[in-house]
C-alpha cells in the first residue's frame, strides 16, 4: 500500500496560520480522499513556520471499479418508430456506450432513456496530482498576499514542493504569474542548524529526514519539547515557570528546532507591579517568566526564550534578549514613577481630551453617563449609603488611568494599573479592585467581578456603552459586532446570575434610555424594544449554550411572542435562569412526564378562552352552579386548593412545590377529560363553555408560574 507525501515550503508564516491551517488540512485532506473513494491506514498534518505538509499512508494503487447510472432524453424523442434518433445516437456518444446498451424506464415525468456504466477506478497518483492544488487553494486566513506578478494569493510566497508518492515524484506545478514551483523531492533544512537541501528518498523518511534537518515538522512533539524545556529552565534557576497556554501554542509555531535559553533582568525592576514586567516579557517579547512560587504572581528577575538559533550561541542570544528587555522594562520603570507622581483623581480632566466615540463625545462623557448608571443601579438594589458611596468613587475613577503614561503605552495593562495607582492614592481597597474588576469578563471563560463595587460598576460600564451605540443605531449584524455589544450583553448576565444579584433589567433599560434619549432627542423610537429584544436573544443563547437548557424549556421561560413572559424574564433574571434549570431538571429525572399531557392539553383549549393569563382565583372566574358533572366540581376544588401552593411557590420560587402540587391534581384533571364523567369543553351553551374554558385557563395560569407549558416539546 503506497505511502503520499505533500510538503510546501515557504518563507516563515505567521504563527497564527501554521496551526489554522494544519487544522483546515486535518479536516479538508480526509473528506476529499473519502470524496474520491480512496482509503487509507492514517492521516498525519505537519506545521512548522516554514512548511506545511501532510503524509497519507496505506492508500489504495486506484479507485474501486464502480457503477453510475446516467439519465438521458425522453424516450419519445430518443426512439421513432423503434428506431434510435440522433438524440439517442448523441447521448450513447457522449456515454461511450453502444446503442444497445440505452434502457428505456418508467419515471415520475414519463419514460426516459438511462445507461448503466461501468466506470474503471483511477490511478490514485492521478486523483492526488487534481486533488493538491485544491488542498492549497482552499487554505483560509488572515492577510493573503501575492507575490511576484501573478495572482496567486497565500500568506508567505511559496518557494518549493515535496510531492512523492512512495518513492516516485507526483507532477505538480504551481504558476504565480512569471514565478513557477514545480514539485520535486528536495525539502529544506533548519536554516541555520542545517542550511543544506534535504533529498526525501520516501514518503514515510519525511519525518525522519527532517529531524536529521534539524526540523520538528510534529507540532504536538514540538509542543511538548518547549513546555519540557521550559519547566527545567525554570527548575535550574530555583523557580517555576509560567506557562500559559496561548503564549505556549504561540510558541510553538515560530519556531522548528526548540532551543530554552535563560535571560537575567536587573532587580531593581522587580519593584514594578508583576503584571507590567509579564506584560511585556510575555505580549510583547513572547517570553517565559520565572515565578518564586507557583501560586503566587512574585516574580525572579529571569525569563526563559525558546530560541530557533544555533544552541551554541545559547550566550550570545541571552545578551540580546536582555537588552531588548533592560530597555523595556527601563521604560515601564519610568512610566511607573511619572504615573505615582500625582495622585489618580488628578488624570480625570485629561479623560475629556480622548474621544471614546465620534457621536458620543469623549471618554469623560461616558464616565459621567456610567456614574448615573451605577446611582440608578445602587437605588434599584437599596444598597447602604457606605456601598453607594464606593460605587460612586469606583464608577468615576474606572477610566483614569487610560490617560497615565504606562496605559498609553500598554493598553493591555488597563484597569490592572488603575487598581495600583488607586491604592498608591490612597482609596480604599474596595475602590481598588472595582477599578480593576469592571473590565472583566475580558471574554469568554474570563474571571467575573467578585465585589459588589466591581459588579456594579462593570454592569453599568457595559450597559452604557449597550445603550449609546444602539442608540446611534449601529446594531450588531451576522459576524458584524465591532463594539463586542453580544460581549458587554452576555457579561451583564452572567454577573446578576453569578453575584445572585436581584436587578430589573426591563426597568433599568427603560430609566437609561430615558436619560439617553433626553441628551437626543433624535434617537429612534424603537431603542428601547430593540433592547429588550436584543437582551432576550442574549439570554435565550447563554441558557442554551452555556447553562445546557432544551431549546423548547428555554421557549416555555422566555415565552414565544408573549410580551407578558419576555418582560417577567427581564424583571428577573435569576428567576429565569432558576425556572429554565428546573425545567431542564425535571426532564432528566422525568418528573415532567407527569404532568405534562394534562397541563399542555388544557393550555391548548384554554386559548380558545379569553382569561386573563394571571388570574389564579376560580372564585372570581368560574360559576359552580352551571357544573353539570361531578368532574367539573373535583377540578373546581382542586385548583382553589392550588391557590395557596401556587402563591407560596411564586414568593419563595420553590417550584418543585408547585410540580408536587400540579402532579397531585393530574388525575383529577385527566377525570374530567376521559373518565366516566368527563365533559365535552366545548359544549353548544356558550355560557357553559366559557365555564368550563375558564376551568382550563386557571389551571394552564397556575403552571404559567412556572413556565408556558404551550411550547414545551413532548420528549
Amino acid at each position: 500500500m503506497p505511502n503520499f507525501l505533500l510538503e510546501l515550503g515557504t518563507e516563515e508564516l505567521p504563527a497564527s496560520f501554521v496551526s489554522g491551517s494544519a487544522q483546515q488540512w486535518q479536516r479538508l485532506v480526509p473528506a476529499t480522499l473519502a470524496e474520491e473513494s480512496l482509503t487509507n491506514d492514517s492521516i498525519n498534518v505537519y506545521a512548522t513556520p516554514r512548511r506545511l505538509a501532510v503524509l497519507v499512508k496505506g492508500l489504495s494503487v486506484q479507485q474501486l471499479d464502480r457503477e453510475e447510472e446516467v439519465k438521458g432524453p425522453p424516450a419519445s424523442s430518443a426512439f421513432k418508430d423503434g428506431k434510435p434518433t440522433k438524440a439517442a445516437e448523441g447521448f450513447a456518444k457522449k456515454q461511450g456506450v453502444e446503442i444497445d446498451a440505452l434502457e428505456v424506464r418508467a419515471t415520475d415525468k414519463g419514460d426516459f432513456v438511462f445507461v448503466l456504466k461501468q466506470i474503471p477506478g483511477r490511478m490514485t497518483a492521478d486523483i492526488l496530482t487534481e486533488l493538491v492544488p485544491q488542498w492549497i487553494n482552499k487554505l483560509e486566513g488572515k492577510r493573503f498576499m501575492r507575490w511576484a506578478d501573478g495572482d496567486l494569493k497565500f500568506p508567505r510566497p511559496i518557494r518549493s514542493i515535496v510531492a512523492l508518492f512512495d518513492d516516485s515524484v507526483l507532477p505538480i506545478t504551481l504558476v504565480s504569474g512569471s514565478d513557477t514551483v514545480k514539485s520535486d523531492r528536495i525539502s529544506q533544512g533548519h536554516r541555520v542548524l542545517h542550511p543544506q537541501p534535504v533529498s526525501i528518498p520516501q514518503a514515510e523518511d519525511y519525518v525522519e529526514c527532517l529531524r536529521a534537518a534539524c526540523v520538528e515538522v510534529d507540532r504536538t512533539q514540538r509542543k511538548n519539547q518547549i513546555k519540557a524545556q521550559v519547566e527545567a529552565a525554570a527548575t535550574k534557576q530555583g523557580g517555576y515557570a509560567d506557562i500559559t497556554e496561548d503564549l505556549l501554542e504561540e510558541v510553538t509555531d515560530l519556531v522548528e528546532w526548540p532551543n530554552a535559553v535563560v535571560g537575567k533582568f536587573d532587580e531593581e525592576f522587580l519593584i514594578l507591579p508583576p503584571e507590567v514586567i509579564t506584560t511585556i516579557i510575555v505580549t510583547n517579547q513572547r517570553y517565559f517568566p520565572i515565578l518564586k512560587s507557583p501560586d503566587y504572581p512574585e516574580l525572579l528577575p529571569y525569563f526563559i526564550t525558546i530560541s530557533n538559533g544555533d544552541p551554541a550561541k545559547a550566550a550570545i542570544i541571552a545578551a540580546g534578549n536582555e537588552r531588548v528587555v533592560r530597555a523595556r522594562l527601563a521604560d515601564g520603570q519610568f512610566f511607573y514613577k511619572a504615573d505615582l507622581v500625582k495622585p489618580l483623581e488628578d488624570y480625570l480632566p485629561k479623560l475629556a481630551t480622548v474621544t471614546f466615540q465620534e457621536d458620543l463625545g469623549t471618554v469623560r462623557a461616558k464616565v459621567d453617563r456610567l456614574c448615573k448608571i451605577a446611582s440608578l443601579l445602587a437605588t434599584q438594589l437599596q444598597i447602604t449609603d457606605e456601598q453607594q458611596a464606593y460605587i460612586a468613587r469606583a464608577a468615576l475613577l474606572c477610566k483614569a488611568d487610560l490617560v497615565t503614561q504606562m496605559v498609553y503605552e500598554l493598553p493591555e495593562m488597563q484597569g490592572i494599573m488603575g487598581q495600583k495607582y488607586a491604592l498608591a492614592s490612597g482609596e480604599s481597597e474596595e475602590v481598588a479592585t472595582a477599578i480593576f474588576e469592571h473590565y472583566l469578563p475580558k471574554g469568554a471563560g474570563d474571571n467575573l467581578p467578585q465585589t459588589l463595587t466591581g459588579q456594579i460598576v462593570a454592569i453599568a460600564d457595559k450597559l452604557d456603552t449597550l445603550v449609546s451605540i444602539f442608540g446611534l443605531g449601529m446594531l450588531p449584524s451576522g459576524s458584524s459586532d465591532p463594539f463586542a455589544l453580544r460581549r458587554a450583553a452576555n457579561a451583564i448576565i452572567n454577573i446578576i446570575w453569578a453575584a445572585q444579584l436581584p436587578i430589573n433589567l426591563h426597568q433599568l433599560l427603560a430609566e437609561v434610555v430615558t436619560e439617553f434619549t433626553a441628551a437626543r432627542p433624535q434617537t429612534s423610537a424603537d431603542l428601547l424594544d430593540q433592547l429588550y429584544e436584543f437582551f432576550l436573544q442574549r439570554i435565550r443563547t447563554l441558557l442554551q449554550e452555556e447553562k445546557n437548557v432544551d431549546y423548547d424549556l428555554v421557549n416555555a421561560v422566555l415565552g414565544e411572542n408573549d410580551p407578558e413572559y419576555t418582560e417577567r424574564a427581564l424583571r428577573d433574571l435569576l428567576d429565569a435562569l432558576e425556572r429554565a434549570l428546573f425545567l431542564q431538571q425535571i426532564r432528566n429525572d422525568n418528573t415532567l412526564d407527569l404532568i405534562y399531557e394534562t397541563i399542555n392539553r388544557s393550555t391548548r383549549l384554554a386559548a380558545q378562552g379569553d382569561l386573563d393569563k394571571i388570574e389564579l382565583e376560580p372564585k372570581t372566574a368560574v360559576k359552580p352552579e352551571l357544573f353539570q358533572k361531578s368532574s367539573e366540581q373535583a377540578f373546581y376544588d382542586a385548583v382553589v386548593q392550588l391557590v395557596p401552593q401556587t402563591l407560596l411557590s411564586k414568593q419563595t420560587r420553590n417550584y418543585q412545590q408547585l410540580v408536587d402540587s400540579l402532579t397531585e391534581i393530574a388525575p383529577t384533571v385527566s377525570n374530567f377529560f376521559d373518565g366516566p364523567e368527563s365533559v365535552l369543553v366545548m359544549d353548544s351553551d356558550p355560557e357553559i363553555k366559557q365555564n368550563r374554558l375558564n376551568l382550563l385557563g386557571l389551571l394552564r395560569n397556575h403552571a404559567r408560574v412556572l413556565a408556558d407549558f404551550g411550547a414545551i416539546v413532548k420528549g
